[in-house]
């Protein structure tokens, strides 16, 4: 196992319209679980009591500053010299390292509706991240670098669950690459729950992708 006794996991609930977060201790591990301390939320320093069955994401720094998450899951309690809560582990292999936690990108094709003055337009993106996107521009487009544009982006989730984002981003610039036109965008708008929900969808699409290259 990676995870040392006594790191600090970040843990953010990952089906929630409240962008929370918990900090917790591990005390304790074996192959499949890791056993912590009762969290506490990291605004209010309040003790947390997680459900069984609740679905996390956690995150934690090494001593060499590297980041990595994953997702995990409460499975129970445990009594010993201090009470302690069960979370799932899933493996090493599911282990992501991370950059930056907001800025993670990942290519992705998703379909994007943006708006810029009276007009629409219906494009797919390149990649994304909490920041911005890159999209894909098969017709000519009335916007440039600088402008302001508002955008609704659905995001598909492994659970099911589809949520749409609406937020507002600026033009960083228009470019090609090989045969190809795209439109960096920089998001402006996103409030911290959308911001949430994208840094749910790359994490999921990062194990996605990890897994397919492991194949």
């Amino acid at each position: 196992m990676k995870i040392k006794l006594g790191t600090v996991l970040t843990l953010e609930p990952t089906f929630t319209e409240n962008a929370e977060k918990y900090r917790c201790k591990i005390v304790d591990s074996d192959d499949h679980f890791v056993y912590v301390d009762y969290p506490t939320d990291t605004i209010s320093n309040r003790t947390v009591f997680l459900m069984d069955g609740t679905q996390l994401r956690a995150s934690y720094v090494e001593e060499s500053k590297a980041a990595f998450a994953f997702q995990t899951e409460v499975l129970g309690k445990r009594k010993g010299q201090i009470p302690m809560i069960k979370l799932s582990y899933p493996g090493d292999a599911e282990i992501i390292k991370i950059q930056r936690r907001d800025f993670v990108r990942v290519a992705t094709s998703l379909d994007i509706s943006i708006q810029f003055e009276e007009e629409k337009y219906q494009f797919v993106t390149d990649d994304i991240s909490a920041g911005g996107t890159a999209v894909i521009l098969n017709r000519e487009v009335n916007f440039k670098a600088g402008d302001e544009v508002s955008l609704l982006i659905p995001l598909a989730f492994n659970n099911g669950d589809i949520k749409y984002v609406s937020t507002t981003a600026i033009v960083i610039r228009i470019w090609d690459r090989d045969s190809i036109t795209l439109a960096s965008l920089q998001f402006s708008g996103t409030d911290e729950i959308d911001k949430q929900q994208i840094v749910r969808f790359c994490f999921e699409r990062q194990v996605f992708l990890r897994k397919k290259n492991l194949d």
